[in-house]
């Protein structure tokens, strides 16, 4: 019993499945106890600070996870079932994830802030021990879009792409990129938008760095059709890196997970927590 809410037999054993299919190791009964525990006092913790997620958020997050796994909702409720899972058994779990995160975040803002010297500090550290950051570049970008139709012949699509190349190799500016697409049917050129090296995956990083600026990248076919990117600058900047960003998210995490185990620890002390 936690706070007066019975933790079952069927409880642990429904939640020693879901450990056992996530993770392909079994977990100890009190391990799986201590997890369910766990939730019930995140949970009973976050109501008080009136964080309670609906049915209909729960669900939105649920087809959010099947969507990452590149599975439709359907598809994981039936992989579940098909280990005896039911599937509010992942959903309790992701509802006190959830919550939990939501309030870790909302009551230790200010704590969990990373500074910029500290980042600084630590990418030097790095710098020290391995090989220098690459330079990281600000981009000034247009997306473009040639729309192909859902459902168009291989054909079709194949035409546009070779229109898209044609295209291609006219541009040489962007305020011809702007003319051209703006002036064209089936065709649209979006307003611009600026990116650091820290923000862009690595593919387009490189892709970027090798485009002449008022040029177009390679066309790529996506679900809206045939796309390119006109670059319309690129310029140095010590703004932020790609090393930056990931010493400073895993500063955040380890921050993050330090508050939020001495918080967990704190509630379960004050829960009341009873064995029969």
């Amino acid at each position: 019993m936690v706070n007066g809410e019975p933790i079952t037999n069927y409880d642990i054993e429904q939640r020693s499945k879901l450990v056992f299919l996530t993770t392909h190791k079994p977990a100890s009964r009190e391990q799986v106890i201590d997890e369910l525990i766990d939730e019930k006092v995140k949970i009973k913790e976050a109501k008080k600070f009136g964080v309670d997620p609906t049915a209909s958020d729960i669900d939105q997050a649920y087809t959010a996870m099947s969507s990452r796994m590149h599975i439709t909702a359907e598809q994981l409720t039936k992989s579940l079932e098909s280990q005896s899972i039911r599937p509010d058994t992942l959903k309790s779990r992701i509802r006190a994830d959830m919550v939990w995160s939501s309030l870790v975040r909302g009551r230790y803002k200010e704590s969990l802030q990373v500074g910029e010297k500290d980042v600084a500090a630590a990418v030097e550290v790095k710098s020290g021990e391995e090989k220098q950051d690459t330079e990281s570049f600000e981009y000034k970008m247009q997306p473009i879009v040639l729309i192909v139709a859902r459902g168009s012949a291989p054909a079709a699509i194949e035409s546009r792409r070779k229109e898209a190349e044609a295209l291609r190799g006219r541009v040489q500016t962007c305020d011809e990129a702007n003319a051209l697409f703006k002036s064209m049917q089936n065709a649209a050129i979006r307003d611009p938008v600026t990116k650091t090296s820290a923000d862009l995956p690595v593919p387009l990083r490189e892709l970027l760095d090798k485009t002449p600026i008022g040029h177009l990248t390679p066309p790529e076919l996506t679900k809206q059709g045939v796309e390119m990117v006109a670059l319309c600058g690129r310029k140095a900047t010590t703004i932020d890196t790609p090393k930056k960003k990931e010493i400073r998210e895993k500063m955040y995490v380890e921050k993050y997970e330090a508050k939020s185990k001495a918080y967990l620890q704190e509630v379960r002390k004050a829960a009341m927590i009873e064995y029969r």
